[in-house]
């Protein structure tokens, strides 16, 4: 690693990294259909199914691996973003529930519109650009000031307060368990095993952003944030360096975003899904349009989207992760309920 921080820069290095782990990512998430939002439509409706199993094998790949690495000393985040900072624990709640809300009424959350975007979906495009606008506002623009009221109800302290629980032998066997039941689990449900290998790939991508991450951090004489995936954040400093800058400027985040839609373009071409999607009468552009809108101010209330807090927080047993994606959960399962209630009484009116 010295070697190639020595011959590339950390800059270049870190891109590439990005690059490299968005790839895997956008491919594996693209044929497993990795998605939050269908995993909670299932348990809505009472049916736990493949779509539940591919989340599960997802988080518990992130997880086992983090945590098993994090105990054998081949990976510290404790200088992550996630645990060393003041967290929001109001924000994580608020935040969590908006972003749940915000993904039912888009059909997808932040990771899944931009693997769709790869395959000619226009609305997940005009979706994705509404949700990354909201999130630079809500990060410096005029949602700033609301989004900083909310978060500054409930606070938590950096360090040990935000880590849910100590690394320890019994923590690191029990992600392995959870690694193997979730597996099993997605047999179960007659899963190809190309979509249970790509559903592990998506965890494994979650853990290969904290450890390359890590490896730059601990060999490079600046100061380089240690992190993982995450889509708000990235996407909306990408989007603003397109617009902003005459040079890009390198770093992991604008190294991911463009390496996911590349991942997910080469997979939707190779098996010829690839074909323009535009709004239709059973998808409204303005159901759409709200979603884009509560996930962007969502996920930058929450410290992270589906994945940035649900897989790459939750990997590191962050706190505010936790209640984060849990609330996430419970926004998108109630919303869905309350849609499908709404849509059999204007059956019955009819």
């Amino acid at each position: 690693m010295e070697q190639l921080i020595d011959q590339f820069g950390e800059p270049k290095l870190l891109m590439a990294s990005g690059a490299g782990v968005g790839l895997v990512f956008g491919a594996a998430a693209y044929h497993s259909r990795f998605c939050l939002r269908a995993a909670t439509v299932e348990v809505a409706q009472l049916s736990f199914g493949p779509k539940l199993a591919i989340w599960l094998v997802a988080f518990a790949a992130g997880l086992a691996m983090v945590q098993i690495a994090i105990l054998s000393g081949h990976l510290d985040v404790s200088t992550a973003r996630q645990l060393a900072g003041t967290g929001s624990l109001s924000g994580a709640v608020i935040g969590g529930l908006l972003f749940g809300i915000g993904m039912v009424l888009a059909r997808g959350c932040a990771s899944r519109l931009l693997v769709l975007s790869a395959s000619g979906n226009l609305r997940t495009i005009v979706t994705g650009l509404v949700l990354t606008l909201t999130a630079q506002a809500s990060y410096r623009g005029v949602l700033a000031p609301v989004r900083e009221k909310l978060a500054g109800i409930w606070t938590v302290s950096g360090g040990s307060e935000r880590l849910l629980l100590e690394t320890t032998p019994v923590v690191g066997i029990a992600c392995g368990l959870a690694l193997l039941g979730a597996l099993a689990f997605g047999m179960s449900q007659n899963l190809r095993k190309s979509e249970l290998l790509s559903a592990a790939l998506v965890g494994t991508a979650v853990f290969a952003g904290w450890f390359l991450t890590y490896r730059v951090a601990a060999v490079s004489f600046e100061v380089v944030p240690v992190q993982s995936i995450t889509f708000t954040g990235p996407s909306a400093d990408t989007l603003m360096a397109l617009v902003n800058e005459r040079v890009l400027p390198m770093s992991f985040g604008l190294g991911l975003v463009p390496g996911v839609f590349t991942g997910a373009l080469s997979v939707a071409l190779v098996t010829g899904e690839a074909k323009i999607q535009r709004f239709e009468a059973d998808t409204p552009m303005e159901s759409y349009l709200a979603g884009g809108v509560l996930m962007g101010f969502g996920s930058m209330l929450a410290g992270g989207c589906a994945v940035g807090a649900g897989m790459s927080g939750g990997a590191i047993l962050a706190l505010t992760a936790w209640v984060a994606v849990f609330c996430m959960w419970i926004g998108a399962i109630g919303t869905h309920v309350l849609m499908a209630l709404g849509q059999d009484a204007r059956s019955v009116n009819s």
